[in-house]
């Protein structure tokens, strides 16, 4: 169904002052096998990275970055048989010249979701939690009318949970200071007096709920801050040195500024103006292109999933991510598949004021797909750019599935 962004760019009477906040349900924001991984600050493969090869998806991007109204920035990472080829356009920072470059930081905004779902998919592997266990066995201080919502539900976006996003009272405290520190782990407390919206299992509905009350439970069942359960199952073991899910507003060097793109208005910098605070679990971390390649590899491959909990993260149902991504959307535990003309790719999506993402693989792991742009764009903000974005999304997937020889420098 159609939805509105988590967060939107600033209206024009505010600029200077505060990012004005549109929040919704829809965004924010061993798997790995072979020669592919990369490494945890560059992520460029083994044999270090390479220019663009296909030059017409070179033009291509530079002419999306070209379009009235585009980002300042984009930058596309393809790997394959530990090689990768980096297509960009534009600037990292406005004034700068400076180019996108594989290791600088960025908001990755809902792709932060699939973080989520490989920290509770690798609980439930080893027994510390089940994908069927309840919101009421976990968390039972939660409302009663939600206790029967499962761990699989919240990563499928069919919970029915309210989203906090869209509660009144969160969006003006949001917009009176977006740099304002609230409190992560009482975000669903927004909406803790309302129903839900359907009965658990009986529709789709993407919802920045659901992976808050996935990180409380993780919590719950461990004992463990959800910060140190991303850094010892994810971060850790995949080498990723440049990712991190921070509370604040301030972003790591380098980094590819973000911005709110209006025109006629000059292209306002939105990098530092957001506390990642109040996104948290569902769209606050912060990595760069080349770790969150190494990320997508082994998620979507399926890294030290076994085959049950491996079954279950591939059980697809009909819904789209936010920004929806290419091709025919469907939704599995915290990851999509994307039906291309050229093939399945699988992976999340996400966009937050100054960002949106994509992050693809293929089935095994072996190769993985990174386009980043600096600005928010999604079927709000700008409905034709997604569509052009989409399209160019569909055609490097259909480029990182060419024959592995084509990747060779």
């Amino acid at each position: 169904m159609p939805t509105r962004p988590l967060l939107r760019a600033p209206s024009r009477p505010l600029r200077r002052t505060a990012v004005v906040a549109a929040l919704a349900a829809a965004s924010i924001a061993g798997l790995m096998t072979g020669p592919a991984r990369a490494g945890g600050d560059g992520g460029d493969g083994p044999h270090g990275p390479h220019g663009p090869v296909d030059r017409e998806l070179q033009r291509r991007l530079r002419a999306l970055v070209d379009t009235p109204g585009g980002p300042p920035g984009a930058i596309a990472v393809l790997t394959a048989g530990g090689r990768s080829e980096v297509y960009r356009a534009g600037t990292s920072e406005i004034g700068t010249g400076r180019p996108p470059q594989p290791t600088d930081h960025m908001r990755i905004a809902s792709v932060a979701k699939a973080f989520n779902g490989a920290v509770a998919l690798r609980l439930a592997d080893r027994g510390r939690l089940s994908l069927d266990d309840t919101l009421g066995r976990w968390l039972p201080r939660l409302p009663a009318a939600w206790h029967r919502v499962t761990v699989a539900q919240l990563l499928n976006h069919t919970s029915g949970l309210p989203d906090y996003t869209e509660s009144p009272t969160f969006i003006a405290e949001f917009a009176a200071d977006p740099r304002r520190h609230f409190d992560s782990r009482k975000l669903l407390r927004y909406v803790a007096g309302e129903p839900l919206r359907f009965r658990p299992g009986s529709a789709y509905r993407y919802s920045n709920s659901d992976n808050i009350a996935v990180a409380l439970i993780a919590e719950a069942a461990t004992g463990t801050p959800y910060e140190r359960l991303l850094a010892e199952i994810v971060y850790r073991p995949l080498g990723l040195r440049a990712t991190s899910l921070p509370q604040g507003y301030r972003l790591p060097e380098p980094y590819l500024h973000g911005y709110d793109v209006n025109p006629p208005h000059p292209p306002e910098d939105l990098s530092t103006a957001i506390s990642a605070s109040g996104v948290w679990a569902s769209g606050g971390i912060v990595s760069a292109p080349g770790n969150l390649g190494t990320f997508i590899r082994a998620w979507a491959g399926g890294r030290d999933l076994g085959p049950a909990v491996r079954r279950r993260q591939l059980t697809f149902v009909a819904g789209a991510s936010e920004p929806a991504g290419p091709g025919r959307n469907e939704a599995g535990l915290a990851l999509f598949s994307y039906r291309t003309r050229c093939g399945t790719v699988y992976g999340h999506t996400g966009n937050f004021p100054g960002y949106t993402q994509l992050a693809a693989a293929t089935k095994d792991g072996k190769r993985s797909l990174t386009v980043s742009l600096t600005s928010q764009v999604n079927s709000v903000t700008n409905p034709r750019l997604l569509a052009t974005l989409r399209g160019l999304q569909e055609d490097f997937v259909c480029r990182l599935l060419e024959p592995r020889k084509a990747h060779k420098a």
